[in-house]
């Protein structure tokens, strides 16, 4: 598979897992475009791995790590905006959502990283792992304080007793 092939097929799914992980829109298309550019670099020898989606999501993730660790980086995140665009009665289910993904994206970045591979890419726990450069025990101890986390905050009832 060529590169522009990859992008083309791979490139929408590359962006909706970066905006999961950074909930922010346009932070995600800077952080794919950026880790494209270094994939185009090194492409013949990616493609030549067993699984190169797994590599080029492992470099997004990474990525996003890294940007919460530069010195450069400035932003500070906060519960509230500004100015808000109002939109009316955006109905419940909205509503919950919204909640719920400021939820998640207060949780930390691994949690996170693994709640998103797992429930929206729909990743197996050895591939996340693969992805995260961690054992699949882990992936799912992440996974279980996330939940077990996001259970707390929303007020639903805990399981019966392994936490998920």
């Amino acid at each position: 598979m060529t590169f522009e092939e990859y992008v083309s097929s791979r490139g929408p799914a590359l962006i909706r897992l970066a905006r999961l992980l950074t909930g922010d829109e346009h932070r995600a298309e800077d952080l794919t475009q950026d880790v494209l550019a270094r994939a185009y670099v090194h492409w013949r020898r990616i493609a030549r791995a067993d699984r190169p989606d797994v590599y080029v999501r492992r470099m997004l993730v990474n990525a996003n790590n890294s940007w919460w660790r530069r010195r450069t980086n400035r932003e500070l995140a906060t519960a509230d905006f500004a100015e808000r665009p109002h939109r009316g009665d955006l109905g419940g289910e909205m509503a919950e959502r919204d909640a719920m993904w400021r939820l998640i994206l207060a949780l930390p970045r691994r949690q996170r990283a693994v709640l998103v591979l797992r429930y929206y890419e729909d990743l197996d726990d050895a591939t996340i792992a693969q992805i995260l450069g961690c054992s699949p025990v882990t992936v799912r101890t992440h996974a279980m304080r996330a939940l077990i986390h996001l259970r707390e905050r929303c007020g639903a009832p805990a399981t019966n007793g392994s936490g998920l």
